[in-house]
């Protein structure tokens, strides 16, 4: 009797940067593995400035196949050369599912699919660049990539029911038949094992230890507006002038930010640290977690914050509104709203204890677990359709 070899996955992400995207795509290559499956992680390299989390990958032992030319922008002659690139890895190691991830990879990586005969290809939509990133015409070209990319694709995946919705309501990229919404996993133990107030973080900064903590995690790039984050600030401390700001990330926009931060008067107030690879000690001792951005998928530290026991603010953009479950969980106001970001910040610091049923909520639904087990059954389910033994 023949052995049946494992369902081989070729996982494509255009570079492994600081974010839920590249912390996804390795929670499921280190999941996805023998017997039952083989997993091969794809990627770019990363841009200047940017955090990078391939060492993630490497203390998992996963060794991901580098493609230079898989980078962030659009290019026409650097697109060539990884299609051919990709076509070329395919066809040598022969998967059964492509999956892709983030939307220069997904463009490139299901064309080289379809070239190579893939069975499966599947993309995942952690957020989409159709609002906030560019003009009208190349968004336009944008969305145009995506409508054509999506007849070669089996099933579209998005983390959020709204986000499925706006893709296939609002920007019509496909019917909405063609989604299946597969909600983000992550390790979330650690961060709810973390006692409150560790002052690990705090005392690293000099932040006094009764002082409110209010903080920001994310690269600082504009579609997550640190800039209305620091105009919120700016208006807290009219009210709770003891409370200090925590901006951890970096990125392109951080000299601006920090510009700003003089000109508001924040400076002693508003703490840069950088990245930061161990984010425990950050949860354990802010006493509030804001997003200011204007678009967003589902974001990681939103649910690092609940599972860690601290509130969240945020702007109620992308899949964010579902993800605080249209504000049980957390509080939600329009983007752009300084004042409202301000009014809704020092209403959490009066009430600034979370619900214990709400972590143990998060804890349950966004587990790394599950994220495996519903995508691992979902490529049974598309390779059985294509008559492919599973």
């Amino acid at each position: 009797m023949s052995v049946q070899r494992p369902i081989r996955v070729m996982r494509i992400i255009a570079r492994l940067n600081v974010g839920g995207p590249a912390l996804h795509v390795t929670l499921l290559t280190e999941r996805l593995r023998p017997p039952e499956f083989e997993s091969t992680l794809v990627c770019g390299r990363i841009g200047p400035g940017e955090g990078d989390m391939a060492y993630l990958a490497e203390e998992r032992g996963i060794t991901p196949v580098y493609v230079p030319e898989l980078g962030r922008e659009l290019h026409p002659l650097r697109d060539l050369v990884t299609l051919v690139k990709l076509w070329r890895l395919m066809r040598r190691l022969k998967p059964d599912v492509v999956h892709t991830h983030t939307a220069k990879a997904g463009f490139v990586g299901r064309w080289a699919a379809w070239l190579a005969r893939v069975p499966v290809r599947v993309h995942t939509f952690h957020g989409h660049v159709f609002h906030g990133y560019f003009g009208a015409p190349k968004t336009r070209f944008f969305l145009t990539l995506e409508r054509l990319t999506a007849r070669l694709t089996d099933r579209l995946i998005t983390i959020s029911p709204a986000l499925r919705d706006e893709l296939s309501g609002v920007y019509r990229v496909a019917p909405a038949e063609k989604f299946a919404v597969v909600p983000l996993g992550l390790e979330l133990a650690q961060y709810a094992a973390a006692p409150r107030g560790m002052g690990t973080l705090r005392a690293a900064h000099q932040i006094p230890p009764d002082a409110p903590l209010i903080g920001i995690v994310g690269r600082i790039v504009p579609i997550k507006n640190h800039a209305l984050f620091l105009e919120m600030a700016s208006r807290v401390l009219q009210s709770q002038p003891d409370a200090y700001f925590l901006i951890v990330g970096d990125g392109e926009e951080r000299p601006a930010i920090e510009a700003l931060a003089d000109r508001l008067g924040l400076r002693t107030r508003a703490v840069f640290t950088g990245w930061m690879r161990d984010l425990v000690p950050v949860f354990s001792d802010l006493d509030l977690l804001v997003l200011s951005s204007n678009n967003e998928g589902t974001p990681t530290a939103i649910m690092q914050a609940l599972a860690a026991g601290v509130p969240v603010v945020s702007t109620a953009v992308g899949g964010v509104p579902d993800l605080l479950r249209g504000g049980a969980w957390g509080r939600l106001v329009p983007p752009g709203d300084a004042d409202g970001l301000a009014e809704a910040v020092l209403s959490a610091l009066r009430d600034s204890a979370l619900d214990p049923a709400i972590r143990e909520a998060v804890l349950a639904e966004y587990d790394a677990a599950r994220l495996a087990d519903s995508l691992a059954a979902l490529y049974r389910t598309l390779l059985a359709a294509k008559g492919r033994r599973v």
